[in-house]
Parts: C-alpha cells; structure tokens; sequence
C-alpha cells in the first residue's frame, strides 16, 4: 500500500468521523427541542388553566319557587296575564307601568317598595299554556343586587286548583372575581328568593279571595 492510498483512507475515516459526530450532535439537539418544546407546551397549559380560572368569575345561578292556590287556574292567570301588572299582586313592587320599545318591545318599568326602579322585557308569551318569560333590561344592581335575570312563570291545574311556578336564572350584582359585600352570590340569591316569595304569596292572597 502506497502513501497516496493510506492518505485517501486517512480523509475517509476522518470524514466518516466527522459525519458521525454531526448526526450525533444533532440528534442531540432535537431530544432537547423535542423536551424544550414540550415543556413549553407544560407551561403554557397551566398558564392557560389558571388564566381561565382567574376569569371565570360569576357562575349562573338558579332559584325555582313554588306555591299552591286554591282556585282553578284561569282566575290565577288572569291575574298574572297581563306582563304589566305586577304591582297589582306582588307587595314589593310599589308601581309597575307598561312601556313599549321598538327594538325591545315590551317592557314594564317597576319602581320597588324598596326604592329604585327596575326595567323588565317580556321575550315569551303563551296564554294557552299560561306562561311568559322576561328578562332584565336594565343593570342598576345599587336597586337590585343582581347584574341580569330571565325568569319564567307558569301556572298549572292541580287536584285542588293551581300550582305557580317561578323559575329564575341570574348572575350576582358584581360577576368580579371578588364581588364586595351586597353584590356576592348570596346577596343575589336572596333578593331573587324575596322577590318570588312575595309575589307567589300575594298571589296566593288574591287569588283564593275570587
């Protein structure tokens, strides 16, 4: 074997080597992109989960309050029939007047026992079936702790008259993380729950005097 043939060996060796070396180095790099990135995706999954916690805020609340009257259910309805007439059967609401709006469409405006006023829209309406839905319009939660409603109310025969179903659906006044003292959950839920009570219990009152 001559020199320029050890020579050529020599360079093919080397080259081998460093090819070896490359593919080596770069596999490396990938395992540690691969881990990289990866955990990339770790921290960018718990930033996202506690970002969303963080503004979740308010959940959805419900109430369901029910009462029984002794008398048939047509002389219930034509109580409650007309969306504007609150005031007429529900001892917290001092006035209640109608009001038509061109985009909302029906309204009526409450002004409260309490104080303040509150604007309600009707967005159902099924006489046959004795039942309507409303919601609130308005946002004034200093009036009423609670930043939106929709409420449904229904009645229906029983053996010994009429059941009234009041079903509401509502956030609290304050939906922040950290609602302050009279905007929280409890604060909503109970002037929800006062506001029903009343109303089903001067129903209840005017009704079975028909």
């Amino acid at each position: 074997m001559n020199a320029a043939h050890v020579k050529q060996l020599a360079i093919k060796d080397f080259r081998g080597a460093i090819m070896s070396i490359t593919m080596n180095v770069r596999a490396r790099a990938l395992t540690s992109l691969k881990l990289g990135l990866k955990s990339c995706a770790i921290v960018s999954f718990t930033v996202a989960m506690a970002s969303s916690a963080m503004a979740h805020g308010a959940s959805p609340k419900k109430i369901e309050e029910k009462i029984d009257i002794a008398a048939k259910p047509e002389v219930v309805w034509a109580l409650i029939a007309d969306f504007a007439k609150i005031s007429a059967w529900n001892p917290a609401v001092e006035r209640s007047v109608a009001v038509s709006d061109p985009d909302q469409g029906t309204e009526r405006v409450l002004t409260l026992k309490s104080g303040g006023k509150i604007t309600d829209g009707q967005t159902e309406y099924d006489a046959e079936k004795m039942t309507y839905s409303y919601r609130r319009v308005d946002d004034d939660v200093k009036i009423f702790p609670v930043s939106f409603y929709s409420a449904t109310i229904t009645v229906t025969p029983t053996a010994t008259g009429s059941e009234v179903d009041w079903i509401g659906r509502f956030y609290r006044g304050d939906t922040g993380n950290e609602p302050p003292p009279g905007l929280n959950d409890s604060d909503a839920i109970q002037a929800m729950t006062d506001f029903f009570q009343s109303g089903l219990k001067g129903l209840k009152t005017l009704a079975e005097k028909k």
